[in-house]
């Protein structure tokens, strides 16, 4: 059998695994967004499987509700390099917490994360922080991985334990899915193919709960085609920056 036709069966199995473990929490996901668009709420995708969000938003065939969220601060500082271990300063939660303080969130909106590990710094500090506010959060983690790895968080909590919502991307510890002989390291990623899966997987739930409280969301057309890109500035755009949807 070819790398290619395991790769396909391999995929194959992950969608399957998706689909047996984790539809109830892709409804529940879709609920929660529902219903927070409908309160006139915000719908945020932070980094999600090494930027798999971007599949989502602003995309033709997808709704206009889902908004890009990252923040960075920059520090310039030249200065030797100098081990500060003793200092605790082991946490980005504060930066996380003025990031959100100074965005456009309010409590009830939601925001989509991911850490594969479950653990991943800056990540855990943006969920802790989202929580806090009021904010809902919708988590992205392979729980096979992430019960095998310590926290390291101040809190000493991992990713899943403290979203409002966890979504298993089913991918295995470390990552990869296939033995290749020859290459010492295991192949092909699981965790991007399955998190886009599953992110439209919500997505038609939310849409189809939307539709039945009497509420059309904008789905955008492609911009390319004829048409589309019009349709978007003078239909969906102002209908989202009026209703929110």
């Amino acid at each position: 059998m070819s790398l290619m036709e395991r790769y396909r069966g391999a995929v194959d199995d992950l969608f399957k695994k998706v689909r047996d473990t984790q539809t109830e929490n892709i409804i529940k996901a879709g609920e929660i967004v529902a219903e927070s668009v409908a309160n006139g709420g915000c719908i945020f995708l932070s980094s999600i499987c090494h930027s798999m969000e971007m599949d989502s938003i602003y995309r033709g065939g997808g709704p206009i509700f889902y908004r890009h969220f990252s923040y960075n601060l920059s520090i310039e500082n030249n200065a030797r390099q100098r081990d500060r271990s003793d200092l605790g300063y082991d946490s980005q939660g504060a930066a996380a917490r003025y990031a959100l303080q100074q965005s456009n969130f309010r409590p009830g909106d939601v925001l989509f994360l991911s850490s594969v590990s479950g653990r991943t710094k800056h990540v855990v500090d943006l969920a802790y922080e989202a929580v806090q506010m009021g904010i809902k959060v919708i988590a992205f983690t392979s729980m096979e991985y992430a019960v095998q790895v310590e926290p390291v968080h101040p809190s000493g909590k991992k990713l899943y334990e403290i979203a409002t919502l966890t979504l298993d991307n089913c991918a295995p510890a470390a990552e990869a899915m296939l033995e290749v002989d020859g290459i010492e390291a295991k192949f092909a990623a699981a965790s991007g193919i399955a998190s886009d899966y599953i992110m439209w997987s919500v997505t038609s739930v939310a849409v189809e709960k939307l539709l039945e409280k009497g509420i059309t969301p904008g789905i955008l057309k492609s911009a390319n085609f004829p048409g589309g890109a019009d349709y978007n500035k003078t239909v969906v755009e102002p209908n989202y920056d009026k209703y929110g949807w």
